[in-house]
């Protein structure tokens, strides 16, 4: 039977995904200066800086299931400068400083993260090579030309790198490939040991983290659980697209759901053959976005976009598998690499990434409320969840640092619009991204499907 006939008998277990020591639920009510809800990277990265700054805080974190659970433990592994907007976008927003200030702080933050990991001693497979975008036809040659003569006339001649063929071949031996665009600014980490590694770190400066501890009601300066509460002088909320589903928030964020693969471990023969004997990021130039990396451990992981919305934001546990897309991640991992139809795929899993009416994320606070909050990072949160993490320790210690001017500080974004108008225009969204891509494979030409469709969100 063929690896691709067996991803339906596969069940949702995220490769990243390890035992580990269960931790006790919340039980009673207890006292706490900060209470963050959700234990996943943002959550995490915010009790980790605010503890270095004042190791006498008592920061107490709740968690619906484990550590982990949600994006932190699903997503692709990319740590990268990419934000969901467009440069142009956040310009239009905000200002064209405010654009080139929030580009270098993305920048800085890919080695922020790594330079954490080694203080710290977390091993989380960090390796910054940078990240490959492909080009597999002419429009994607095109767009490849484009970005890197726009990025030079934006301020940012050094942000990427055009790279011809046989270079772009040399890094990545996808079929097809004509070229490619090339940042340095992109680490690949392993996600499960990332975030099981800042448990384990922020628990040994104090940190408690009480998991199985859904919260039920948040008001200020309480949060209550089912079995428990917390009395605090600042809630952060850290629970990204799991806040659609919170009283009052089904149009403050949807959920996305991004599918992915991951392959049995490949000999290094076949690696260097496919040139895949590195820990670079890759993909490339399409409109319905797919991600692929090499593990430390020679799997290649590969997911895509793609899955259809669910009416009213619901997020059924269903939802993490679709057959039908697994399937298109399948084939387009095996049209990048056709000698990996011989290899066995071990894992198929899924996952729900926040995003906002205007695709742009925020970190906030509402002093008077006691109330913080950060996500909505459209799939780009493994990096900006650091950034995230430090802003959230500023603005709720009151400390002045350049980045707490940076644009998704108190960026309020419109509400999604109410059903049906929701997942009308979501999934229209998702299927004229895929339009798009069959469009120029058919035409040889940019598509004009994706040139309308990236003017009415503005993302990348």
């Amino acid at each position: 039977m063929s690896a691709k006939l067996d991803l339906s008998m596969l069940p949702n277990k995220p490769l990243w995904f390890a035992p580990s020591e269960s931790r006790a639920q919340l039980d009673g009510a207890i006292q706490a200066d900060v209470v963050i809800v959700g234990a996943g990277y943002t959550g995490l990265w915010t009790a980790y800086y605010l503890l270095k700054a004042d190791p006498s805080l008592k920061v107490v974190l709740l968690e619906k299931r484990e550590v982990g659970f949600g994006a932190s433990g699903r997503n692709g592994g990319w740590a990268s400068a990419i934000f969901p907007i467009s440069l142009h976008r956040v310009e239009q927003l905000y200002s064209h400083h405010a654009a080139l200030h929030l580009q270098a702080a993305m920048n800085e933050t890919v080695d922020e993260i790594g330079r954490v990991l080694a203080l710290e001693g977390v091993d989380a497979d960090y390796a910054k090579q940078g990240f490959l975008s492909l080009a597999r036809s002419a429009p994607q040659m095109a767009r490849v030309r484009t970005a890197v003569e726009s990025s030079a006339r934006f301020g940012l001649p050094d942000q990427w790198r055009l790279l011809e063929g046989s270079e772009a071949i040399e890094k990545t031996g996808a079929r097809g490939t004509l070229g490619a665009l090339y940042t340095e600014h992109c680490a690949l980490i392993h996600p499960g040991k990332l975030v099981r590694g800042l448990a384990k770190l922020v628990e040994s400066m104090g940190a408690k983290i009480y998991e199985q501890s859904a919260v039920t009601q948040m008001a200020p300066g309480v949060v209550h659980t089912e079995r428990g509460s917390v009395r605090a002088e600042m809630t952060v909320r850290a629970t990204e697209a799991f806040t659609s589903q919170q009283p009052g928030k089904s149009r403050f964020v949807i959920p996305l759901y991004s599918l992915v693969l991951a392959t049995e471990p490949l000999p290094r023969q076949l690696l260097a053959r496919l040139n895949l004997d590195h820990r670079m990021a890759f993909n490339d130039m399409r409109h319905l976005r797919v991600y692929g990396q090499v593990t430390a451990e020679g799997r290649l992981v590969f997911g895509g976009r793609g899955a259809p919305y669910k009416w009213g934001s619901v997020m059924p546990e269903q939802a993490d598998l679709v057959d039908s897309i697994h399937g298109k991640i399948y084939d387009t991992m095996t049209e990048f690499f056709p000698e990996l139809a011989s290899v066995r795929v071990t894992h198929r899993w899924g996952g729900a990434l926040g995003v906002s009416r205007d695709w742009c994320p925020t970190v906030s606070i509402d002093r008077n409320n006691r109330m913080a909050w950060a996500g909505n990072y459209v799939g780009d949160g493994v990096a900006t969840s650091n950034l995230a993490g430090r802003l959230l320790r500023n603005l709720i210690l009151g400390h002045d640092e350049d980045i707490n001017t940076l644009p998704l500080v108190n960026h309020r974004s419109p509400s999604w619009e109410p059903e049906p108008l929701r997942w009308f225009g979501i999934n229209s969204g998702l299927a004229a991204a895929s339009l798009s891509d069959m469009e120029e494979r058919y035409t040889h030409k940019p598509s004009r499907t994706a040139m309308l469709l990236e003017k009415l969100t503005g993302a990348h």
